[in-house]
């Protein structure tokens, strides 16, 4: 995954679950374009995520494990799930997106969650993000 100094929470307010609690922030343009590129699988067990600011669209080419995609607006309420991306592929750009949650594959259907929850996104007191 890619260093970032910035660590937080995504919860899913509307499900009352967490979807991520070791949440790195993917931010700039290099950590954005790399995503998980590399990434063993027993690097991104269940609790962990990729928030991806600002996102359209996600790959997974260079990927050794299938991901959960979840697609935030604004608002940061889900406008799109895409379950179990395998690797090597491209996802569809969604242009009512703003960032993206890239999770352990199986988290959707886990938690529940669906289209239309709204996801907090969590961060420490001496993390302050605009």
């Amino acid at each position: 995954m890619p260093a970032s100094a910035i660590r937080t929470r995504a919860y899913n307010r509307t499900r009352q679950a967490y979807l991520a609690t070791d949440l790195e922030v993917a931010d700039t343009h290099w950590s954005r374009l790399r995503g998980l590129m590399g990434t063993d699988a027993s690097n991104f067990p269940a609790g962990k995520g990729l928030w991806i600011v600002p996102c359209r669209g996600v790959h997974t080419l260079g990927m050794r494990f299938p991901i959960d995609v979840v697609y935030l607006n604004g608002d940061r309420v889900i406008v799109h799930i895409q379950e179990q991306l395998r690797p090597w592929r491209l996802a569809a750009l969604r242009l009512n997106a703003a960032t993206v949650l890239e999770l352990p594959s199986s988290v959707v259907r886990q938690t529940g969650t669906i289209v239309g929850d709204k996801i907090d996104i969590e961060f420490g007191k001496d993390q302050v993000r605009a």
